[in-house]
């Protein structure tokens, strides 16, 4: 099993996983739940495990699932609610396959996403303080400068 929080989320208070489609085949799926929102990213969208994992979660009820894509033929464009289109990316190193760019591209929106969910909620230097307790993050948002 690989589930794992994302730190930056839960320095926000917003619980979230990462989840290994091929491990949500065989278990993780219960880590999800009907209210929660499913983000499923997937340059090309055509990774059998990438589409088929949004049939698994509405077959648990899950009632928003947004798709990060790129291509416009993307076979989860289909099956989302929402699509963030991530425009055409081009893969770096001399043969233009592994996903790097694309790797990148996601954790910006993703990221950008966490912000903006953290401003909407509220969430002030006093509460993060809370979520990060020890080190220079902790001290910055007390402003006390002690790292404990």
């Amino acid at each position: 099993s690989f589930p794992t929080r994302r730190s930056s989320d839960l320095s926000f208070g917003i619980p979230s996983y990462f989840l290994d489609p091929l491990n949500v085949q065989h278990g993780d799926l219960g880590l999800i739940r009907p209210q929660d929102v499913l983000f499923v990213c997937s340059t090309s969208g055509k990774t059998r495990e990438a589409y088929e994992i949004i049939d698994l979660a509405r077959n648990i009820n899950v009632k928003t699932i947004i798709g990060l894509t790129s291509h416009p033929d993307s076979p989860i464009r289909d099956k989302v609610d929402l699509v963030i289109d991530m425009g055409e990316i081009i893969e770096a190193g001399h043969l233009g396959l592994a996903p790097t760019s694309s790797i990148l591209v996601i954790l910006a929106i993703t990221d950008a996403l966490a912000l903006v969910c953290a401003k909407e909620k509220g969430l002030t230097k006093k509460q993060y303080s809370k979520f990060h307790h020890r080190g220079y993050l902790g001290s910055m948002a007390r402003g006390d400068g002690k790292i404990l």
